[in-house]
């Protein structure tokens, strides 16, 4: 059985092309509003926060001029420290265009004198109507709750307008690899869905997973456990960074407990093989997810890569447990 996830999933690399179509030359504009700023708000919330922890953390572990600082939407909006036209621009993300935390904060932002951009895939949504600069990803309406080609053609949103006004000094062939992104991610599809299919199944009896990620890993990690096995496929998950695996969950880890871990050789990810090791030694059940098994890009693409072999996993994690992937209880339903 095929569940609409299935179909987005597969319309992923289409979608990236078009929105490097359509908004490159609006992304450009941003990044130079960049460059030229004191500081960068990213604002999300869900699946669109996990997109702003995983750009700041490629950002700070590559470059050295731009000052970034991530929030979710009512944690910005009750943020005391905003000034009057501040040299700051403040970047908003939704796939809705309308989630109500990141909503607020933009008006707050706008209120401020703050230059506003918005990353949303409703044209007509309020976010993109009442942000300064506008960018509209091209995926069509997407159904299914966990995100897959708005999440992947926000991610290269942030990514492409970040890195551009950076000062990374491989920023020229990064930027080349995400234009080249949409050929990478159409083979992933095909080759990774097999193996991921037969994990799900050997794992689907299984309750909780803890996701465990550095570096720019640890946003995918977030949204791996917050809005893919807790949203998609209905099961308890926790995200840490990898470091922060020494610190309650190795009080947690023992016999058969299933760890998911996410490696791209960062330096940062010492710690991680570390976590791994000793997670081995106890007989957890550990599933490595590692960047050097499906492609050869700069490491710091690394959630472009993993996100989906992932997602294949969710997808029938979910199949295998009577659930449908792209399925929500009260998603939708909560207003406050």
């Amino acid at each position: 059985m095929k569940y609409k996830m299935y179909d987005e999933m597969m319309e992923q690399p289409e979608s990236l092309t078009k929105t490097f179509h359509s908004e490159l030359s609006t992304m450009d504009e941003v990044s130079e509003l960049v460059a030229d700023a004191d500081k960068v708000y990213l604002i999300g919330c869900g699946s669109s926060i996990s997109t702003c922890y995983s750009v700041r953390d490629a950002i700070r572990m590559s470059s050295t001029n731009i000052d970034l600082e991530v929030y979710t939407g009512y944690e910005f909006f009750y943020n005391k420290k905003l000034q009057k036209d501040e040299n700051t621009i403040a970047i908003f993300t939704s796939q809705s265009g309308e989630t109500a935390d990141t909503l607020a904060s933009l008006r707050r932002a706008n209120e401020y004198g703050i230059h506003t951009v918005s990353i949303s895939n409703e044209p007509e949504s309020s976010m993109i109507k009442e942000a300064k600069t506008p960018i509209t990803t091209r995926c069509e309406t997407e159904t299914a709750i966990l995100g897959t080609k708005t999440y992947i053609t926000q991610l290269a949103c942030l990514y492409q307008i970040l890195f551009k006004a950076s000062d990374y000094e491989n920023k020229t062939e990064l930027l080349a690899q995400l234009s080249e992104m949409p050929k990478i991610l159409e083979k992933l599809l095909l080759l990774t869905e097999g193996e991921n299919k037969a994990l799900a199944e050997e794992f689907k009896d299984e309750d909780i997973f803890y996701c465990l990620g550095s570096g720019p890993n640890f946003g995918l990690a977030y949204k791996l456990a917050m809005t893919m096995l807790m949203e998609g496929a209905v099961k308890h998950a926790c995200p840490e960074y990898s470091a922060e695996f020494r610190h309650g969950l190795i009080e947690r880890a023992e016999k058969d407990v299933p760890i998911i871990f996410l490696k791209s050789d960062f330096e940062s990810d010492e710690i991680t093989q570390k976590a791994v090791e000793f997670s081995e030694n106890l007989e957890l059940k550990s599933i490595i997810y590692n960047l050097e098994d499906y492609a050869d890009v700069d490491k710091l693409l690394s959630p472009f890569i993993l996100v989906i072999p992932l997602e294949w996993f969710v997808y029938y994690l979910a199949h295998f447990n009577g659930e449908d992937p792209g399925a929500t209880r009260h998603i939708g339903k909560v207003r406050y």
